[in-house]
């Protein structure tokens, strides 16, 4: 079982399948932080606090802030894919790869 935390812009579908999958998916918007506008960086703190990993499909700013060298316990950064189901497996796929509790970043795209 994974802890996730789902940024604002993460497909609801995509979440209630990884919480059908058994995973623990905690979303912005539960967090009370919906519509505020929060800047990524308060994304990643959240997350980083509640232990969870981030989801996004905002790949390129979650990047940067990898490289930046700001603490998180893990980031998934998404394509779009109408494949809930199947986008819910690579995502569990993708994390099973990675070390828990330490800093990674991985890619999950949509299967052509």
């Amino acid at each position: 079982t994974f802890r996730f935390y789902a940024d604002e812009n993460f497909r609801y579908p995509v979440v209630e399948a990884l919480r059908g999958r058994g995973h623990d998916v905690l979303t912005c918007r539960e967090a009370g932080r919906a519509n505020q506008g929060l800047n990524d960086e308060i994304v990643l703190a959240d997350a980083l606090e509640s232990g969870r990993i981030v989801l996004t499909q905002n790949c390129d700013d979650f990047k940067r802030l990898d490289r930046q060298g700001l603490p998180h316990v893990g980031i998934v950064n998404c394509s779009y894919d109408k494949d809930t189901e199947g986008h819910a497996r690579r995502i569990e796929e993708a994390v099973l790869k990675e070390a828990p509790g330490e800093r990674w970043l991985v890619r999950v795209t949509r299967q052509r």
